[in-house]
């Protein structure tokens, strides 16, 4: 009986690395690049997605070409810059501006 319960701990316990292991490769999806990797500085602008899908453009015009996707709570980096209603996240990637939130405590 022992080693019964045994097999199915640790078939238990690796079914769960896996879901978790799956997980983050779904966070890392959110864009073309990591999008989680945390900001240099604890201070620079680093917002947070409040949409369900957020698409990431080529430039800031809502005709441009989707170059990536978040998913909610999603977070990136992303630059002061914001123009036409949508914030520069970096070169040739920009987000609309109104599905995104500035993180607390950072300059945006």
């Amino acid at each position: 009986m022992a080693p019964k319960r045994t097999l199915i701990v640790v078939a238990v316990l690796v079914g769960v690395v896996i879901l978790y292991v799956l997980g983050n490769d779904k966070q890392k999806q959110g864009g073309t690049n990591n999008a989680n990797t945390p900001a240099a500085s604890s201070t620079a602008c680093r917002v947070a997605v409040i949409a369900d899908v957020l698409n990431v453009r080529q430039s800031p015009d809502v005709k441009a070409q989707v170059v990536g996707k978040f998913q909610r709570n999603a977070e990136a980096d992303a630059e002061k810059v914001v123009q036409n209603g949508f914030r520069k996240l970096s070169e040739n990637r920009w987000v609309s501006n109104d599905y995104v939130k500035p993180l607390q405590g950072r300059d945006c």
